[in-house]
């Protein structure tokens, strides 16, 4: 990952990455979203998927588990060189604690319009009342991402 950010190749392999992450929630009947975060140079750090109903943890979100993992790596909270690639878009929870970690650059693949916070419905990415500001690429495989969400919505309500 040449330069400051990550170029569109590697905004797909970790993106991908990222869905192979999400379809291991199925195993567990959790909502299927993976977070991965990877150094700018590309390396992975931390990989997750959601695990509310596994935990029965509100909070346990892909992204918030890959944030803990990755500082638990790092041995610092300060993620300040690192990309998080997720699969939906951050909600307001996770938008503050990628805020809080410094991440520089957010990748998502599918949009929620019912609680997207990276563009969306909040913008906490680019909210000039905070202190720093965090880059988004929105839309990266947002098709594969969006379908496997709503194969699991249809077959839960099924």
């Amino acid at each position: 990952m040449p330069g400051t950010h990550p170029d569109d190749a590697q905004f797909t392999r970790l993106i991908d990455l990222a869905l192979a992450e999400a379809a291991l929630a199925l195993g567990h009947g959790d909502i299927p979203v993976g977070a991965v975060i990877a150094s700018l140079d590309g390396t992975v750090i931390a990989s997750r998927h959601n695990e509310r109903e596994k935990l029965q943890d509100p909070t346990a979100h892909a992204e918030l588990l890959a944030l803990r993992d990755a500082a638990t790596t790092r041995g610092t909270w300060r993620l300040d060189n690192c990309v998080l690639a997720v699969t939906l878009e951050p909600c307001p929870m996770c938008a503050g604690a990628i805020w809080a970690a410094r991440i520089p650059l957010v990748v998502f693949g599918a949009a929620d319009p019912k609680a997207g916070a990276a563009g969306t419905l909040y913008n906490f990415a680019a909210d000039p009342r905070l202190n720093h500001s965090t880059d988004v690429v929105r839309g990266v495989r947002d098709e594969e991402c969006a379908a496997l969400l709503t194969d699991f919505f249809t077959t839960r309500r099924a």
